[in-house]
């Protein structure tokens, strides 16, 4: 069964298309976080980014470079931020969001379970 991404990219579902070539589509995020807030998502669905081959990889972060810059030019935004979560829908996709302030961008608070563990979790991570 394919995911809403995989209709969006056969025409079945509509999107409001901000870039598309024949690997990539590009498209208004439903759910904006902020305005211009655009997904990017290789045509071809793979449901975690790191299991991608590096040729595809790479090309998809190119792509996701350009559509940056564009919303960059278009909304006059300071930077665009980028967010890779993987849980929403399994089918791999960026997150760009044009901002202009940290305010506008909902950081998670820090963990201070995790800040007091920083030596023990250096080591076990460590290569």
């Amino acid at each position: 069964m394919g995911t809403i991404f995989d209709s969006i990219v056969s025409g079945e579902i509509p999107c409001h298309k901000v870039y598309e070539d024949d690997h990539h589509l590009a498209f208004l995020d439903i759910n904006p976080r902020v305005e211009g807030h655009t997904l990017v998502i290789p045509k071809k669905p793979w449901s975690e980014v790191f299991a991608m081959p590096a040729d595809e990889y790479e090309a998809l972060w190119a792509t996701a470079r350009s559509v940056a810059h564009h919303l960059q030019r278009r909304t006059g935004c300071a930077r665009v931020v980028v967010v890779v979560l993987g849980y929403e829908v399994q089918h791999v996709h960026i997150h760009l969001m044009p901002t202009n302030s940290l305010h506008e961008f909902p950081f998670p608070p820090v963990d201070q379970a995790a800040k007091a563990r920083l030596d023990e979790t250096a080591r076990k991570l460590g290569i």
